[in-house]
């Protein structure tokens, strides 16, 4: 298996900070918490073994306090819940998309955006 050394460097950091504080945080306990093997945790960690499926790398991030899109982007997965999402209005999510990314929108402009139309639908 091609691993991600650079995920897996990422998640072994935050475990290992956490660890210091916390007991539940070494790698059988939280490889348990997560749902996979040891062994396997520390294939990820060592880069090895590629990242867990989208919900395991959930886990990892609820469990380490760190938002969960962002260890998905360095796993180099998507959320599937996004991949719902854009099933639901597929010409419209994807036009609207592509024209943020062709717009180079900056990512404080993507929060505005996003601020304005959760104001609206509340």
């Amino acid at each position: 298996m091609a691993g991600n050394p650079i995920f897996g460097h990422r998640i072994r950091e935050l475990r290992e900070a956490k660890k210091r504080d916390d007991p539940r945080f070494s790698l059988r306990k939280f490889a348990e918490a997560v749902g996979i093997s040891a062994t396997f945790l520390s294939k990820i960690e060592t880069g090895e073994f590629a990242p867990p499926a989208p919900d395991r790398i959930k886990k990892m991030a609820e469990l380490l306090g760190v938002d969960a899109d962002e260890l998905l982007a360095l796993a180099n997965k998507v959320d599937p819940d996004l991949s719902d999402i854009i099933k639901e209005q597929p010409k419209a999510m994807a036009d609207f998309l592509r024209t943020a990314r062709d717009m180079n929108l900056s990512e404080a402009e993507l929060r505005k955006l996003t601020e304005r139309l959760r104001k609206r639908k509340d």
